[in-house]
Protein backbone atom coordinates (compact mmCIF):
# COMPACT_ATOMS: atom_id res chain seq x y z
CA UNK A 1 0.00 0.00 0.00
CA UNK A 2 2.76 2.42 0.82
CA UNK A 3 4.39 1.47 -2.26
CA UNK A 4 1.38 2.10 -4.16
CA UNK A 5 0.96 5.92 -2.36
CA UNK A 6 4.68 6.55 -3.00
CA UNK A 7 3.55 5.74 -7.08
CA UNK A 8 1.27 7.48 -7.27
CA UNK A 9 2.88 10.71 -5.44
CA UNK A 10 5.43 10.99 -7.35
CA UNK A 11 3.05 10.75 -10.70
CA UNK A 12 0.79 13.80 -9.66
CA UNK A 13 4.21 15.25 -8.84
CA UNK A 14 5.30 14.75 -12.47
CA UNK A 15 2.19 15.55 -13.85
CA UNK A 16 1.86 18.85 -11.63
CA UNK A 17 5.69 19.91 -12.96
CA UNK A 18 5.19 18.57 -16.42
CA UNK A 19 6.12 21.73 -18.85
CA UNK A 20 2.45 22.84 -20.33
CA UNK A 21 2.05 21.66 -24.26
CA UNK A 22 2.69 24.03 -27.03
CA UNK A 23 -0.13 26.19 -27.80
CA UNK A 24 -1.95 26.23 -30.68
CA UNK A 25 -4.23 27.60 -32.36
CA UNK A 26 -5.82 31.14 -31.78
CA UNK A 27 -4.83 33.34 -29.33
CA UNK A 28 -6.62 36.07 -28.68
CA UNK A 29 -5.35 37.76 -25.76
CA UNK A 30 -1.77 37.10 -28.03
CA UNK A 31 -3.52 38.90 -30.99
CA UNK A 32 -4.19 42.05 -29.44
CA UNK A 33 -1.14 42.60 -27.23
CA UNK A 34 0.28 42.60 -31.01
CA UNK A 35 -2.64 44.38 -32.66
CA UNK A 36 -3.11 41.85 -35.02
CA UNK A 37 -6.42 41.80 -37.13
CA UNK A 38 -8.36 38.88 -38.00
CA UNK A 39 -5.77 37.52 -40.49
CA UNK A 40 -3.20 37.73 -37.81
CA UNK A 41 -1.60 41.04 -39.65
CA UNK A 42 -0.93 44.67 -38.77
CA UNK A 43 0.10 47.70 -40.31
CA UNK A 44 3.57 49.18 -40.31
CA UNK A 45 5.97 51.56 -41.88
CA UNK A 46 8.51 49.86 -44.03
CA UNK A 47 11.61 52.88 -44.59
CA UNK A 48 14.10 52.18 -47.19
CA UNK A 49 17.58 53.66 -46.33
CA UNK A 50 19.35 54.56 -49.17
CA UNK A 51 22.84 56.25 -50.33
CA UNK A 52 22.23 59.73 -49.64
CA UNK A 53 23.53 62.83 -50.85
CA UNK A 54 26.60 63.04 -48.53
CA UNK A 55 29.18 60.71 -49.79
CA UNK A 56 32.21 62.63 -49.17
CA UNK A 57 32.87 62.34 -45.63
CA UNK A 58 36.07 60.42 -44.69
CA UNK A 59 36.16 57.07 -42.42
CA UNK A 60 36.83 58.94 -39.26
CA UNK A 61 33.84 61.54 -39.84
CA UNK A 62 31.49 58.70 -40.69
CA UNK A 63 32.35 56.92 -37.54
CA UNK A 64 30.43 58.62 -35.28
CA UNK A 65 27.74 59.10 -37.28
CA UNK A 66 27.19 55.42 -37.26
CA UNK A 67 27.93 54.43 -33.82
CA UNK A 68 24.49 57.48 -33.20
CA UNK A 69 23.16 55.19 -36.40
CA UNK A 70 23.20 52.27 -34.15
CA UNK A 71 22.06 53.91 -30.46
CA UNK A 72 19.24 55.42 -32.36
CA UNK A 73 18.09 52.08 -33.68
CA UNK A 74 18.44 50.53 -29.97
CA UNK A 75 16.58 53.42 -28.63
CA UNK A 76 13.85 53.06 -31.07
CA UNK A 77 13.65 49.30 -30.35
CA UNK A 78 13.40 49.82 -26.79
CA UNK A 79 10.90 52.36 -27.56
CA UNK A 80 8.84 49.37 -29.06
CA UNK A 81 9.11 51.94 -32.71
CA UNK A 82 11.71 50.17 -34.16
CA UNK A 83 9.99 46.44 -35.14
CA UNK A 84 12.91 45.19 -37.59
CA UNK A 85 16.07 46.14 -39.29
CA UNK A 86 19.39 45.69 -41.01
CA UNK A 87 21.46 46.07 -44.14
CA UNK A 88 20.71 45.13 -47.95
CA UNK A 89 23.84 43.04 -49.73
CA UNK A 90 25.02 45.03 -52.36
CA UNK A 91 22.41 45.86 -55.34
CA UNK A 92 22.20 47.90 -58.34
CA UNK A 93 19.53 50.46 -56.49
CA UNK A 94 21.53 52.52 -54.23
CA UNK A 95 19.56 50.47 -51.19
CA UNK A 96 21.58 50.40 -47.66
CA UNK A 97 19.20 49.32 -45.61
CA UNK A 98 15.76 49.12 -44.24
CA UNK A 99 13.93 49.96 -41.04
CA UNK A 100 10.30 48.33 -39.98
CA UNK A 101 8.78 50.78 -37.83
CA UNK A 102 5.26 50.40 -35.67
CA UNK A 103 3.64 53.66 -36.31
CA UNK A 104 0.29 54.82 -37.55
CA UNK A 105 1.76 57.10 -40.53
CA UNK A 106 4.17 57.25 -43.01
CA UNK A 107 4.93 61.04 -41.51
CA UNK A 108 5.42 59.34 -37.61
CA UNK A 109 8.42 57.35 -39.54
CA UNK A 110 9.73 59.77 -41.45
CA UNK A 111 10.09 61.71 -37.70
CA UNK A 112 11.50 59.01 -36.45
CA UNK A 113 14.03 58.39 -39.77
CA UNK A 114 14.93 62.20 -39.08
CA UNK A 115 16.51 61.39 -35.29
CA UNK A 116 19.06 58.69 -36.93
CA UNK A 117 22.62 60.79 -37.05
CA UNK A 118 23.69 59.14 -40.30
CA UNK A 119 20.20 60.31 -42.18
CA UNK A 120 20.51 63.69 -40.73
CA UNK A 121 24.25 63.85 -42.46
CA UNK A 122 23.16 62.57 -45.52
CA UNK A 123 24.99 59.40 -45.14
CA UNK A 124 21.26 58.14 -46.14
CA UNK A 125 17.97 59.09 -47.23
CA UNK A 126 14.52 57.46 -47.21
CA UNK A 127 11.95 56.40 -48.80
CA UNK A 128 9.06 55.24 -46.71
CA UNK A 129 5.50 53.71 -47.39
CA UNK A 130 3.03 51.47 -45.55
CA UNK A 131 3.54 47.62 -45.19
CA UNK A 132 1.01 44.90 -44.48
CA UNK A 133 2.22 42.23 -42.73
CA UNK A 134 2.54 39.33 -40.13
CA UNK A 135 1.92 40.86 -36.02
CA UNK A 136 4.00 37.94 -35.59
CA UNK A 137 6.90 40.13 -36.34
CA UNK A 138 6.29 42.45 -33.14
CA UNK A 139 8.34 39.60 -31.14
CA UNK A 140 11.03 40.08 -33.58
CA UNK A 141 13.12 42.05 -30.83
CA UNK A 142 12.35 40.34 -28.15
CA UNK A 143 13.58 36.96 -29.96
CA UNK A 144 16.87 38.79 -30.89
CA UNK A 145 17.91 40.09 -27.66
CA UNK A 146 18.01 35.83 -26.76
CA UNK A 147 20.03 35.62 -30.04
CA UNK A 148 22.69 38.14 -29.98
CA UNK A 149 25.58 37.64 -27.92
CA UNK A 150 26.77 39.95 -25.30
CA UNK A 151 29.71 42.04 -26.35
CA UNK A 152 33.11 41.16 -24.79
Amino acid sequence: MKLWIAALSLALAACATAPAPPATGYDPALAQRLGADERGMKMYVLVILKTGPNTTLTDAEKRPLFEGHFSNMARLAEAGKLVAAGPFGTNDRQWRGLFLFDVKTVAEAEELTRTDPAVAAGIFSIEATPWYGSAALMETPAIHKRLEKPAG
